[in-house]
């Protein structure tokens, strides 16, 4: 993906790793940041379809009856985990999916705002 401009609330694919780092798979993330210096990094969080049992204040919430879900590229409800970021080089990231409406935006940027306060 090395010719795409990535930008910030973009949402991509990307190989993310586990908690334990042993394992990888490949998983939605938005982009945080756009990118950063001469080695091209994006800061991004990570996208779970998997609902938490218990919700975070810094999780940020995607359903399908938002009207703006489908901009997102994502097919079903989904969580933003902002306590999960990591910083990445673009190029292994693996394609574009979406991203996310002003709405969406501003919410992700409130509660990073208040996750670093």
């Amino acid at each position: 993906m090395a010719n795409h401009s990535m930008e910030k609330n973009k949402i991509v694919l990307l190989p993310f790793p586990f908690d334990d780092f042993k394992q990888i798979k490949v998983r939605p993330a938005i982009c945080l940041t756009n990118v950063i210096g001469k080695h091209a990094h994006i800061v991004v969080a990570f996208i779970s379809s998997k609902m938490p049992d218990e919700k975070l204040k810094s999780d940020v919430m995607i359903a399908k009856v938002q009207s703006s879900f489908k901009q997102t590229g994502l097919s079903v409800d989904s969580v933003i985990r902002l306590h999960k970021l990591v910083t990445i080089p673009k190029q292994i990231i693996k394609r574009e999916l979406g991203s996310a409406d002003v709405k969406l935006a501003n919410e992700i940027r409130k509660k990073l705002n208040d996750l670093f306060d």
